[in-house]
């Protein structure tokens, strides 16, 4: 698995485990307590490694679900970067940079979340770590990858404020990097039967420019290619004739036949929930389904 921006920013979370999948209260925080839960986080990481109070943090005080994180462009910390690059005092020393919802308690557009993805029992607040000296932000990244995942437990201040403030009972409260959650999510859809679906993913997020296939019987087949994955849609004598059931068994296998339906559609909102498109191409049966997919 490779790094999202190499030598660039260092991309991080505060993940927050909830107990029983309670929601949390709040979508987002106010400025002042997003300032200061912002102000524990930024002292947490620099005790985790101290190269870290050098750059800018700057923290998203809003809950998402991880795979509203892990998007191919990585968009809610591209939009952290260019809240950075537009804010004062960029040449006047390392700054804690913190938003959350408006003066009217409204959540600005970037920072929310999709309430269709709500009730996990995983929330992740992001943050990026960011400087104008390259080699000291590819270095704070570096050890956080090296750091964090074995030792990124947050200071118990940070997640009793975090619970208070959100609005939600908290069992754990720890730092990722967004590979660290990448890894932890790939191993949960591993326990959900799922990993075969990972592969996919993980190209759209780290090697966008790559093709990937799934085409493995009796799993459905997709394509990602160019920021889409295409799946084919067979109808049942496509779907016989793809996966080599005799001609006489169709009728037979037709509830096999309808449990492949729910598993593709159970594969498209897991990839569109981590922002990579379904394009579905009907195939029939004497087609070449592979071909057109590729094409």
């Amino acid at each position: 698995m490779s790094k999202p921006n190499p030598g660039m920013n260092a991309l991080g979370l505060l993940a927050l485990e909830l107990a029983d999948g309670q929601a949390p209260a709040q979508a987002a925080l106010t400025a002042e307590q997003a300032g200061e839960l912002a102000e524990r986080v930024g002292r947490d990481l620099a005790k985790l490694v101290p190269q870290a109070s050098e750059l800018d943090l700057v923290f998203a005080a809003a809950h998402f679900d991880p795979a509203e994180v892990l998007r191919p462009g990585w968009p809610v910390h591209r939009r952290l970067e260019e809240l950075q690059a537009r804010a004062p005092g960029r040449n006047q020393g390392p700054r804690v940079l913190a938003f959350g919802a408006d003066a009217n308690g409204d959540v600005p557009l970037p920072f929310q979340a999709d309430a269709s993805l709500a009730g996990g029992g995983l929330r992740v607040v992001p943050f990026l770590l960011a400087g104008t000296e390259l080699a000291t932000t590819a270095a704070v990244a570096d050890a956080l990858e090296d750091t964090l995942l074995a030792n990124g437990m947050a200071h118990a201040d940070t997640a009793l404020m975090a619970q208070n403030s959100f609005g939600a009972r908290v069992e754990h409260a720890r730092y990722f990097t967004v590979n660290d959650l990448a890894a932890m999510m790939s191993m949960q859809y591993d326990n959900q039967g799922l990993a075969v679906l990972w592969p996919l993913i993980e190209t759209a997020l780290f090697a966008q420019d790559q093709d990937e296939w799934l085409d493995t019987s009796p799993e459905p087949l997709l394509h990602y290619h160019q920021g889409e994955v295409r799946m084919a849609l067979f109808d049942p004598a496509g779907w016989c004739a793809h996966y080599s059931h005799g001609k006489d068994d169709c009728d037979r296998l037709h509830g096999i036949y309808e449990q492949f339906l729910m598993r593709q559609r159970q594969m498209a909102a897991v990839l569109e929930a981590h922002g990579i498109a379904v394009l579905y191409v009907h195939c029939e049966a004497g087609q070449d389904a592979r071909a057109l997919l590729a094409r």
